[in-house]
């Protein structure tokens, strides 16, 4: 008798956009940040959202199902709310609100994604530039206020990562941190938060510094955390004892890779160390899904651009001369590797 394998893991994969769309789709209508820290009926909630009765009892009770909502109750009367971590991470006046790069997934990537065949066969980027000719990054840098947004989008998916560095890191021998593409400053601010004798500076493009500039002081952290601007292709990068990039170097092809450790390389001291946190694809690449999937994304969005392992980092390293490495654990699939000169 032949043996039967169990088809559930292929049909739930098939079948997750159901799930991801309703998600996207909840955060796209503001439906965590109505909901707040109230309870609201179906007919109530539906309403508020302008949505037509025929899907809000289908469209609320996945989300109950998917742990995402609570409900309190059966039937008409019954009372929808947040869940304690929708609370925290979906409700827009959180301070830990995530939501922004699951608007950026819904509003951009998940379009782009359906082009994945096309990229993998012909190695192009499937974004805004195969559709209007203009880089992502280009018809952002040309927006104040649609970068402005993109970076707080960013920050969501950065925070609990940055967050871990700052806690885990030992950092008592470094002064000061120089953050390559430090966009808002959030990883200079999270550190700076735990660690009162270091001074930060959050490195960017001239047209980020002011956004950066602003989020720092909102924080209360200009004493401690300054910025500088440059081109890190063109221009030298801050002198620092330990240089950080959180999801800088996934967005470049090898060369440019090479060309990002070699400055950072030039720019510490001996003992110095540089940092990169990334999805890291595992040595082997038969677990990190996730490291693996934001590779493909960087094809999507980039073309030439992919995530690596601590192995190929270890080994672009030690071409320019970093003698030591380590690997540092942080938040779900991320990982900081770590290069001592």
């Amino acid at each position: 008798m032949s043996q039967t394998h169990d088809p559930s893991p292929i049909l739930q994969t098939a079948f997750a956009f159901w799930n991801a769309k309703v998600l996207l789709t909840a955060v796209e209508l503001g439906l965590f940040t109505k909901l707040d820290d109230q309870g609201m009926t179906g007919a109530q909630l539906g309403a508020a959202l302008g949505l037509h009765p025929r899907g809000t009892s289908d469209f609320f009770d996945a989300l109950v199902a998917m742990k995402f909502l609570d409900r309190d109750g059966n039937g008409p009367d019954a009372l929808y709310s947040n869940t304690p971590a929708g609370a925290m991470y979906l409700v827009q006046t959180s301070p830990r609100y995530v939501g922004g790069i699951l608007e950026m997934l819904n509003t951009r990537l998940f379009k782009f994604w359906h082009d994945l065949p096309e990229a993998l066969r012909t190695g192009e980027p499937q974004n805004e530039i195969k559709h209007t000719g203009t880089a992502m990054f280009e018809e952002l840098y040309s927006d104040p206020a649609r970068l402005e947004q993109f970076m707080g989008a960013m920050t969501g998916l950065s925070r609990l990562n940055f967050e871990a560095f700052a806690e885990k890191f030992d950092f008592p021998r470094f002064q000061p941190l120089g953050d390559v593409g430090g966009a808002t400053g959030l990883l200079s601010m999270e550190v700076a938060r735990r660690h009162k004798h270091i001074r930060c500076i959050s490195f960017d493009l001239p047209v980020v510094e002011p956004i950066a500039r602003k989020s720092i002081a909102a924080a209360g952290l200009s004493d401690r955390v300054t910025t500088a601007s440059g081109d890190f292709f063109n221009d030298p990068l801050p002198k620092a004892d330990l240089i950080t990039m959180g999801m800088i170097l996934h967005d470049w092809n090898l060369e440019k890779k090479r060309h990002l450790i070699r400055a950072a390389y030039d720019a510490l001291p001996p003992g110095g160390a540089l940092v990169v946190i990334e999805a890291l694809i595992d040595d082997a690449r038969r677990e990190n899904v996730f490291g693996l999937l934001m590779s493909l994304n960087m094809l999507i969005e980039f073309g030439d651009a992919f995530d690596y392992s601590a192995a190929d980092f270890r080994n672009w390293c030690g071409e320019v001369g970093f003698k030591r490495f380590e690997v540092l654990p942080l938040a779900g699939p991320s990982s900081a590797a770590i290069a001592y000169k």
